[in-house]
């Protein structure tokens, strides 16, 4: 069951945060940096995003419960929310947003807007929430921590390796992988949604 709801963590974490779609614009983000400085943006981006992600993993549900906000609510929301970005993938407005942000050469890119919206991302923290809050417990909690992780740390070695996976898969490749990313997005997050409509009792077991 634990191994079962950790794959679940990654693969929405994954989908959600989108390392593949993000290495192509990393390179255009640090385009004109030298590589120790292109080095440093993506780690720095990077461990931004996990404090973020981390702090809405840990409070954001007791954040609820301060406005007066139930998790199921929050479940169906949040899944409405991962839904939209679905559709954003699947019809390319995602990319053509994140596109369209063109920071000067001389700007840090690292705090904005990588770690944050591209990496930590409203979807990121909602479904941040959403996860740890069905975890079940704290060895739950610290499974979806560690798949937070896993998925950072393919972020930042995708950074890396950023210059020849967008020559290998081009803008073809890119915009495939990330409609297949888009449809199994949609699913999970009509998963969320059914979840939550469950937990408010809207909908029998």
């Amino acid at each position: 069951m634990e191994t079962t709801f950790a794959l679940t963590a990654f693969v929405t974490l994954f989908v959600v945060v989108d390392p593949i779609g993000l290495a192509p614009l990393f390179v255009a983000l640090t385009a004109g940096m030298d590589p120790a400085a292109r080095r440093r943006a993506g780690l720095r981006a990077v461990m931004i995003a996990a404090v973020l992600m981390t702090l809405f993993g840990l409070l954001g549900d007791r954040l609820l419960g301060a406005v007066g906000i139930s998790l199921s609510a929050f479940r169906i929301a949040g899944g409405v929310l991962l839904f939209l970005t679905a559709l954003d993938m699947l019809f390319e407005r995602r990319t053509q947003r994140r596109e369209g942000q063109h920071p000067s050469h001389a700007d840090d890119p690292s705090v904005f807007p990588l770690a944050t919206p591209l990496i930590a991302g409203p979807g990121a923290l909602a479904t941040m929430i959403l996860l740890t809050g069905q975890s079940g417990g704290w060895s739950g909690v610290l499974l979806v921590h560690l798949a937070m992780a896993a998925v950072l740390a393919l972020v930042f070695a995708l950074f890396l390796a950023a210059a020849p996976i967008e020559r290998a898969l081009g803008r073809t490749g890119t915009m495939v992988v990330t409609r297949l990313l888009g449809m199994l997005l949609a699913a999970l997050a009509t998963q969320f949604i059914l979840d939550g409509l469950r937990g408010a009792g809207i909908m029998g077991v």
